[in-house]
C-alpha cells in the first residue's frame, strides 16, 4: 500500500499518522515523548508496523513521502529522512481544513503549549501561541487531576456532573493551585472544582491567545485536551458558539504533516528520502560541546548513529566529535551545519 507518514513530535506525547494517496486517514499511534524523542520516533514506527500485522496486511507500507511537525520536528526529520519539515501551525490548519470544511478557527491545546488558529477560506491569517503559562495548558488540568485523586480519563464526565462551578483563579498556574487548595478546603465538590478548572483554563486561554481576535465558527478544537468534554463545554459557554472535535484530534499534527508530505511529491515527483522502517531498530546518541569560534558560545548538538564509544568527557570541542553524524544545529551562523 502507497501512503504518506507523517509524525509530530511534541514536548510531552509523539504521534505518528500514515494517510493513502486520497488523502484519507488509515492509521495512526501516540506514544509518551518521555524526554527521549528519538526512542520514542522509532516506538510509534514499531507499532505501526505491528499494527499493520493486527490488520492482516503482510507487507510494510510503501512509504511515498515523509513530513515531520512538532517542537522536535527538526530532529525526527533528521532521523528517518523527512522530505518536509513544517511548523505545527502549518499542520495543525491543513488537517483541520480537510477533516471539517469551512473551518475558521482552530483551537489546539497539547501538554506544554496551546495554540490559536484563525483561517479565512482556507488560509492562515493570524496564529498566536502560548508557550509561557502553566495555566493555558494540558499538563496544568493532568496536574490538577492527580491532586484531586481522578484519574485524567473520567476528568471530563464527572466535571460535566457539575451543577455550581467553582470560581478559580486561572491567570497564573501557581495561584490558580494555591485557589483551588483553598476551595477545596472549604468542601467544594470534587465535579464543582474540576469544571471550574476547566473554565478557568478557557478563560486563560481566551485572555492570553484569542485577545483582538474574531472567533468565528467552525470552530475546531484539537490536541490531547480536546478529549475532555468538560473542556469542550466550557469553550461552548464562553464562545457562543458549537466547537467541533475532529476525528482524530490528538494526532491532527501528524496526519497534517502526512498531507505536506503528500502535497510535496505530488508537486516535485520526487523520490522520497525516507531512510526505511530499519530507523525503528538503529542506535542513536547525541553530543552538546560549545563553540568558541566567537563571544556567541553557542552550543552545538551533534546526533550520530550507532552506540557512544568516546567518553564524552574527552570531546572538548565539536572538531573531536568522529563517526556517522545524522544532523548538527545550534549555531548561529551556521558554521557546523550540515546538509
Amino acid at each position: 500500500m502507497k501512503v504518506y507518514l507523517g509524525i509530530d513530535v511534541g514536548s510531552v506525547t509523539t504521534k505518528i499518522a500514515l494517510i493513502d494517496e486520497d488523502g484519507k486517514h488509515i492509521d495512526s499511534y501516540m506514544t509518551r515523548t518521555a524526554g527521549q524523542p528519538v526512542a520514542a520516533v522509532q516506538k510509534c514506527l514499531d507499532n505501526l508496523l505491528l499494527q499493520a500485522k493486527e490488520k492482516g496486511l503482510e507487507n510494510e507500507y510503501e512509504i511515498m513521502s515523509a513530513g515531520t511537525t512538532g517542537s522536535g520536528r527538526n530532529l525526527a526529520g533528521a532521523l528517518i529522512g523527512a522530505d518536509v519539515i513544517k511548523n505545527e501551525i502549518t499542520a495543525h490548519a491543513v488537517a483541520a481544513s480537510s477533516a471539517i470544511p469551512d473551518v475558521q478557527t482552530i483551537l489546539e491545546i497539547g501538554g506544554q503549549d496551546s495554540k490559536i488558529i484563525i483561517l479565512r477560506d482556507g488560509i492562515v491569517t493570524d496564529f498566536a501561541m502560548n508557550t509561557v503559562c502553566a495555566a493555558g495548558t494540558g499538563s496544568f488540568l493532568d496536574h490538577q487531576a492527580q491532586r484531586l485523586n481522578v484519574d485524567i480519563k473520567d476528568f471530563g464526565d464527572i466535571a460535566l456532573k457539575s451543577k455550581s462551578p467553582a470560581r478559580i483563579a486561572g491567570r497564573c498556574g501557581v495561584f490558580a493551585e494555591s485557589d483551588l487548595i483553598h476551595k477545596q478546603q472549604l468542601g467544594y465538590a470534587v465535579e464543582d472544582l474540576l469544571y471550574g478548572l476547566c473554565q478557568a483554563l478557557v478563560r486563560n486561554y481566551i485572555s492570553n491567545l484569542a485577545l483582538g481576535k474574531d472567533l468565528l465558527p467552525k470552530i475546531s478544537f484539537q490536541g490531547g485536551v480536546a478529549t475532555n468534554k468538560g473542556m469542550v463545554k466550557a469553550f461552548e459557554e464562553a464562545l457562543g458558539h458549537e466547537v467541533v472535535v475532529p476525528p482524530h484530534h490528538q494526532t491532527m499534527g501528524a496526519i497534517g504533516a502526512a498531507m505536506l508530505a503528500m502535497e510535496h511529491h505530488q508537486f516535485t515527483n520526487q523520490p522520497t528520502k525516507f531512510k526505511g522502517w530499519t530507523i525503528k531498530d538503529m542506535e542513536f546518541h547525541s553530543i552538546t560541546c560549545q563553540c568558541t569560534g566567537c563571544s556567541n558560545n553557542c552550543e552545538v548538538i551533534t546526533i550520530l548513529e550507532g552506540k557512544e564509544q568516546q567518553n564524552r568527557e574527552e570531546i572538548k570541542k565539536i572538531s573531536d566529535i568522529k563517526g556517522n553524524i545524522i544532523a548538527r544545529w545550534g549555531g548561529t551562523c551556521g558554521r557546523w551545519d550540515i546538509n
